[in-house]
């Protein structure tokens, strides 16, 4: 059987003209929904003295305000649980996702309707259609479900497709390895680091992926090493299928950029649902092509959540669509995701804000000093967190260290860090700000 490359033929070749007209209509419904059913941005854009009406073209989307995480945050934080923002009552949602807050303990709580999650599966549809993915694959998701957002409208996406679709939540390393020789897995999806990580495991069981395995695809999602070169490489030899990236955010729900099967050095972007902004960070004024801005998005699809002009903190460089032979009309992001505008760090998929881990070591008071080390053992990131404890607290340290190691982890969507105690004056103390963070990984 002959398959078109694209899920949606149409929309996904539709003159650029045409696309940006599409992406008018839809920006002007957007704002008047937001305005009318989200109290949250009726302040928001009262505040900066715009109106839907002002919306009249393209550019006017400049008009609109940013919306930062820590809004979204403050917000939820203010109104608990779920904040003003949201355009329907909380008993309309279906699903419930979280991911650990830039800050502290709280998290980003969001929820979705069942129009929301169809959306969602569809752009999935979208990347995996797009990177060769169809109805006779049988898919592997090593993927550890639970509130983490992570792969679940992917999984859902495949099941649409028409795939046989397998989950592996509770498997050890070695459990998933097997089951995919056994089951004759074709496309395997992962973070990067794992996907080296199932390699590695492999050739420890004695296993050679690329005789005894039948994958042909293996879908990365998390990290940024997934339009790393060397990276893709690495995994393509393991396991004798092709590497292919996509990217996603909590706030989205879904991914939003996929590398289609030309491969053109960069992911598309998913224009027809997205409008994706390439702004000086400091300046918030547009970069042209080529040159490296921060991210911000507005999203069409998810109605729960209004989503414009969103700052993801995002590094990102645009080049035109016409640099793929494919035909889609989608702007590629050259290199993928290139790294944070800001101080986050990933670790295996988990983002870490150096905030954040301090509000946690600081929930205990035996604590005198601390540091974060991030090292790269193998090709799998580690993150220790180095303590000083204050005079007298010895014998606190067995009780201390399982309770900071369990609190650390739960704010950090399970990421399992590693605590070590530090001699007492060890570590270095500071007299203006403070630089507790080293990250000993390899430079790329």
């Amino acid at each position: 059987m002959t398959w078109s490359p694209y899920w949606n033929p149409k929309i996904e070749t539709l003159p650029k003209d045409q696309l940006r007209a599409l992406q008018l209509h839809k920006l002007q419904h957007l704002v008047q929904r937001a305005w009318h059913q989200s109290p949250f941005h009726r302040r928001l854009y009262e505040k900066a003295a715009v109106h839907p009406e002002q919306i009249r073209a393209l550019d006017d989307i400049r008009r609109l305000p940013f919306m930062t995480r820590e809004d979204w945050m403050d917000n939820q934080a203010a109104k608990p649980l779920f904040g003003d923002l949201i355009t329907r009552p909380p008993a309309d949602a279906i699903r419930y996702h979280l991911t650990s807050g830039t800050s502290g303990r709280q998290p980003l709580r969001v929820l979705d309707s069942r129009k929301d999650w169809s959306w969602i599966t569809d752009m999935w549809c979208y990347g995996f259609w797009g990177f060769g993915i169809r109805p006779t694959d049988t898919v592997f998701f090593a993927f550890s479900y639970g509130s983490f957002i992570g792969f679940w409208g992917a999984h859902y996406c495949c099941e649409k497709i028409g795939c046989l679709t397998l989950a592996s939540g509770n498997m050890t390393t070695e459990q998933r390895v097997k089951q995919i020789v056994e089951m004759g897995v074709t496309v395997v999806c992962a973070t990067p680091t794992y996907a080296l990580r199932m390699g590695q495991t492999a050739e420890k069981m004695g296993i050679d992926l690329k005789r005894d395995g039948k994958v042909r695809a293996i879908i990365v999602s998390g990290e940024p090493a997934g339009s790393i070169p060397a990276v893709k490489k690495m995994i393509e030899d393991m396991w004798g299928g092709k590497c292919g990236d996509t990217a996603g955010m909590t706030e989205i729900g879904t991914i939003m950029i996929f590398e289609c099967e030309r491969q053109p050095g960069g992911p598309h972007i998913i224009e027809d649902h997205f409008i994706e902004e390439v702004l000086d960070p400091e300046t918030g004024q547009p970069v042209p092509y080529g040159e490296r801005g921060e991210r911000v998005v507005t999203s069409f699809g998810r109605g729960f959540i209004p989503l414009l002009r969103y700052r993801t903190k995002d590094l990102v460089c645009k080049v035109p669509h016409t640099r793929c032979s494919c035909g889609r009309n989608g702007d590629i992001y050259e290199g993928g995701i290139l790294g944070r505008v800001d101080d986050m760090k990933l670790i295996r998929g988990t983002n870490v804000y150096p905030r954040a881990v301090e509000s946690v070591v600081r929930e205990h008071q035996e604590v005198e000093e601390f540091q974060i080390v991030i090292t790269r053992v193998d090709v799998q990131d580690e993150i220790t967190v180095k303590v000083e404890l204050k005079p007298g607290q010895d014998h606190r340290w067995p009780e201390l260290s399982a309770r900071l190691g369990k609190d650390l982890a739960d704010a950090h969507e399970g990421l399992r860090f590693n605590v070590e105690r530090a001699a007492t004056g060890e570590l270095p103390r500071f007299e203006l700000k403070a630089k507790r963070l080293q990250d000993l990984r390899p430079k790329p």
